[in-house]
């Protein structure tokens, strides 16, 4: 858990999750939802166009993503297209960004989107939160689910499984049921 920014990102419950949307505006609330349901970085969340989104499939475009590896499609869970509609619903004049900046000519910043969430958090109480909490928790719970690591990586746009096991949180039920199992 982070403490005083340092450290990995808090595993959020869906208690904490929904807490923190209650607060957010219908931008911030889609901001944190694609990095939630699509297990992507604050940075690709924020650099997605409005042309990215087509056919029930959001494009994380190479030149976004970490390592600027390769394009990532992913599909549209029917939660995160609830949200995204009341957003894009929202929206004046949509331009080229989902998520515009002040100036409508430059995405959003990620500094800003850190202080909106920790202005939330601080509002709720809660600690060890960061933007990177929602990437984690959504590969952790894909994890839980059963869901094989391969797509897991592959979600997320991880190099290798071994990069991808330091996101995936392990708690003592985890283990007492693992054990179990022999």
């Amino acid at each position: 858990m982070k403490c005083d920014r340092n450290g990995q990102a808090k595993i959020l419950t869906e208690k904490e999750i929904e807490a923190i949307f209650s607060l957010l505006t219908s931008r911030d609330r889609a901001v944190f939802a694609v990095c939630l349901y699509c297990g992507c970085r604050i940075s690709e969340s924020l650099s997605i166009r409005i042309s990215d989104i087509a056919g029930g499939v959001i494009t994380l475009r190479k030149a976004n993503t970490k390592g600027k590896r390769r394009t990532r499609s992913l599909p549209i869970s029917p939660r995160l297209e609830i949200i995204l509609n009341d957003y894009i619903d929202s929206i004046a004049s949509p331009g080229e960004f989902l998520f515009p900046g002040r100036f409508g000519t430059k995405p959003l910043t990620t500094a800003a989107a850190d202080l909106t969430l920790r202005q939330a958090c601080l509002t709720l109480g809660i600690k060890g939160v960061s933007t990177h909490s929602f990437r984690r928790t959504a590969l952790t719970r894909m994890h839980m689910a059963g869901v094989p690591l391969r797509t897991i990586q592959r979600i997320s746009g991880h190099s290798s499984l071994a990069a991808l096991a330091f996101y995936l949180e392990v708690s003592e039920e985890n283990m007492r049921d693992a054990v179990g199992l022999i």
